[in-house]
């Protein structure tokens, strides 16, 4: 049996899980958590509560965990980056890991450096920002761009999931603010209130707010082929399916200037008509299962399997579709 090892992911991993094992009869999933009652318990073979640790510390963990559990592949989340650094040791012990090298996972998930590299390399087109370590730079990058766009927001270079992303506002509304997703729209007196509370923080992002549609284009390399399968988010559950030249281009010659080997998420957001890109999440995506009812194409699957040396036959249609998704209650 082929042991593979999910360490704390999101949710999602319940579909991701699903789609692994699909017509695999070898492989067993130890999924683990800080939480006992995570839901991707429920489509795990073993399951284990982990800690929660420093970057060094947990890497440590994660080496005797492998060991002791006889992992032979390793799907990290949690600690990704510091992971990644240390993976070479995971090899030493005899365990694939599902990350790409160090050097390329820490820069793509540093908005900063991404988007340097991006220009640098003439990747896609780069929206206009500012990186940010003071209250005060924070105002004035505000206040410089605020002149040439409607809407100006911010996000911190080391975030997941836009937990800090903020739009700025021109004022208050307390009654219109009931209706929007609690957080996600502040002033600029109160966003430099709370930036002035230290000295100097970890770099923040501050750039245009970007009005039309978030691609997010779920990728991997494979011996046939790059496969990017692009999902239009709309504010519903259902996504569109859609093979836009110009995302797939951007995509393909993305590939070509940085070297991933494992899945990862290519995200963009229209302006206008021009699509900017915006990040590139080195894991695979809290959506994947989308593309995968969408497309046909098993990315999961597929990854795992060339982990292994065995890859597997796709094939893409480019056929438009809608998907969207329903939540089912289950007990634990």
């Amino acid at each position: 049996m082929i042991r593979i090892w999910f360490n704390h992911w999101f949710s999602t991993a319940y579909s991701i899980i699903q789609l692994i094992k699909k017509d695999e009869s070898d492989f067993q999933i130890i999924g683990s958590n800080e939480r006992e009652q995570a839901v991707y318990k429920k489509v795990c073979d073993e399951w284990h509560i982990e800690p929660v640790l420093k970057d060094e510390e947990y890497v440590s963990y994660c080496l005797d965990f492998c060991e002791k559990n006889r992992i032979d592949i390793f799907a990290p989340r949690r600690k990704l980056v510091a992971i990644s650094r240390h993976k070479d040791q995971f090899e030493r012990i005899g365990v694939k890991v599902l990350v790409d090298d160090y050097e390329a996972v820490n820069m793509l998930n540093r908005k900063d450096l991404a988007y340097k590299f991006f220009n640098e390399n003439g990747i896609g087109i780069v929206p206009e920002y500012c990186a940010v370590t003071t209250a005060d730079e924070f105002l004035h990058a505000y206040e410089s761009l605020k002149e040439k766009h409607n809407s100006v927001c911010f996000k911190f270079v080391n975030d997941e999931g836009g937990n800090s992303f903020r739009r700025i506002v021109d004022h208050e509304n307390a009654f219109s603010e009931l209706r929007w997703r609690q957080g996600s729209r502040i002033t600029i007196r109160k966003a430099y209130s709370a930036l002035s509370e230290v000295e100097r923080f970890g770099p923040v992002i501050v750039m245009p707010y970007l009005p039309g549609e978030e691609i997010s284009v779920d990728c991997l390399k494979t011996k046939d082929g790059i496969i990017a399968v692009p999902r239009y988010k709309g504010t519903s559950r259902a996504e569109k399916i859609k093979y836009d030249p110009d995302i797939i281009r951007y995509c393909q010659d993305f590939y070509g200037k940085v070297n991933l080997e494992m899945p990862c998420n290519i995200q963009f957001k229209f302006s206008g008509e021009i699509p900017y890109i915006l990040e590139v999440n080195t894991r695979m995506s809290g959506g994947v299962q989308m593309s995968y009812v969408g497309s046909g194409i098993n990315i999961p699957n597929i990854a795992i399997n060339k982990l292994l040396g065995r890859p597997k036959k796709w094939h893409c249609e480019n056929r438009e579709c809608i998907v969207s998704y329903a939540e089912i209650p289950m007990l634990m």
